[in-house]
């Protein structure tokens, strides 16, 4: 008699189904790529309806570009997932746990101290991953972002970076989740409520010192120099009652030439901070094939500096800039920003509530390996990474297609600003800049983007650019 999954015990049930979750949802993340990797393989021209806005040039070099990239992801994706079932069918969970009790056991620790376990635990698998994805992130950067003009650092500044961001997660990580599986171990039947609460102080607490104290570890902010553009920055804030408080600009440029802005902070604490890599007048990467003033002015030595656009057209003009923070004030005004939080923390109570549902079933520690205990760090892993997978992604889904709404209503409320014609440039500019292409196939696109297509956007604007 054939034995079919069902026959088997519900442990093995558990662990083949999120086996088999996991390869489903590969197999269709697979699939969206060869869907968009065709369009980037076989729209070798600049589509008609695109004529006036990207030249020939820098359309090829973006579908290089994402075309380098989508064959990279498929490498990589294809290496995470085989990795992860590994892990799975050989045990390493279980395995990695009972390293971390025999490390703490050599420092006189018994099984009892389950927290200080969880951490060794815990750190040695952030560890592992900083490995394994360690040669990937190096391909991507020098490779991959080297070759299309866009990596500004050397291997020196790459690594000690690299060590840098391990140590301020662990930093976070660690305390963190030693006082959560405390919360947990001592908050009685309602536990969930107080984890949630716990998680919740922390994310607030994160978002209001990030840009202060964590973000300067990495990069160098520098308040916006007095000028037109500062003023006028003000001047928009104040007119829709946008609490600013300082506006800084960010060394983006010795990473990356990519592009960016963002404003963040709680109250009457607001604070916007701008790439230097957006500000024409700012980027450094504007300073190089610059005309020489002690230069002969002439018509080929002007046709000269038109052949070298890269260079001079990095990055917006004020004007631009100021459309570019007009959407992102829109995302505040419209109350984008509240909806997201109330969104992530609704989700997150719902996730604590049905974690305290599932931990005492003993048979989901026993599907992954741990037949003798129940580690409370175990079960948050099996059950919010395993057992959630499916809502997880679902989940994922509908706030893609919120966030593209959003991004809609921000464009509508620029516009409105007056701003119609300067964000319509400033899109068109930032997308040249990130090499951005901008034909997608309508299922990638559906499952994938946050932001709508370029073509999207510059319709809902309307034709108003004028040449």
């Amino acid at each position: 008699m054939i034995e079919t999954v069902f026959d088997l015990p519900v442990e093995n049930q558990i662990f083949y189904a999120v086996l088999g979750f996991s390869w489903t949802v590969y197999l269709w993340e697979a699939y969206l790529s060869f869907r968009q990797r065709t369009i980037y393989r076989t729209t070798t021209h600049v589509p008609q309806e695109l004529g006036k806005i990207m030249d020939s040039e820098t359309f090829e070099k973006s579908r290089l570009y994402q075309l380098d990239k989508s064959n990279f992801s498929f490498w990589s994706g294809l290496y995470s997932e085989t990795e992860g079932t590994l892990i799975l069918l050989l045990g390493g969970i279980p395995f990695l746990w009972s390293i971390a009790g025999t490390l703490i056991a050599r420092f006189g620790f018994s099984s009892e101290y389950e927290i200080t376990q969880s951490l060794v635990f815990l750190m040695l698998a952030t560890l592992f991953s900083a490995f394994t994805g360690l040669p990937w992130s190096l391909y991507n950067t020098f490779v991959i972002e080297e070759k299309h003009g866009f990596n500004q650092q050397t291997l020196g500044f790459f690594l000690k970076d690299a060590i840098k961001k391990f140590v301020v997660t662990q930093c976070i990580l660690l305390p963190v989740t030693s006082l959560l599986l405390y919360i947990i171990k001592i908050g009685g039947d309602y536990f969930f409520i107080y984890a949630w609460l716990f998680t919740l102080a922390v994310s607030l607490v994160l978002v209001t010192i990030y840009a202060d104290y964590i973000a300067p570890l990495f990069d160098k902010f520098t308040p916006l120099p007095e000028g037109e553009l500062k003023t006028d920055i003000e001047a928009m804030a104040k007119s829709i009652s946008f609490p600013l408080t300082k506006v800084y600009v960010v060394e983006g440029s010795k990473r990356s030439s990519h592009s960016n802005a963002y404003f963040y902070g709680f109250f009457k604490n607001k604070r916007i901070v701008l790439f230097d890599t957006l500000l024409e007048d700012y980027s450094p990467l504007n300073k190089t094939g610059e005309p020489q003033p002690e230069q002969p002015e002439s018509d080929d030595t002007s046709n000269e500096s038109k052949a070298k656009p890269k260079n001079k057209k990095q990055g917006c003009n004020n004007p631009e800039i100021l459309a570019v923070l007009g959407h992102e004030l829109g995302h505040w005004k419209l109350g984008h920003t509240i909806k997201n939080i109330v969104i992530s923390q609704m989700n997150s109570f719902l996730c604590f509530f049905l974690f305290a549902v599932l931990i005492g079933r003993k048979e989901l520690f026993v599907a992954f390996g741990f037949t003798d205990n129940q580690p409370t760090l175990i079960g948050l892993m099996i059950i919010f990474q395993f057992i959630f997978s499916p809502y997880n992604e679902l989940l994922s889904f509908c706030l893609t297609v919120l966030s593209r709404r959003f991004e809609f209503q921000a464009d509508a409320f620029a516009r409105s600003m007056g701003k119609a014609s300067e964000l319509y440039s400033a899109l068109i500019k930032l997308n040249k800049d990130n090499l951005g292409f901008p034909v997608a196939d309508w299922l990638f696109s559906m499952w994938h983007y946050s932001h709508p297509p370029l073509l999207e956007r510059l319709r809902e604007l309307g034709n108003v650019k004028q040449d």
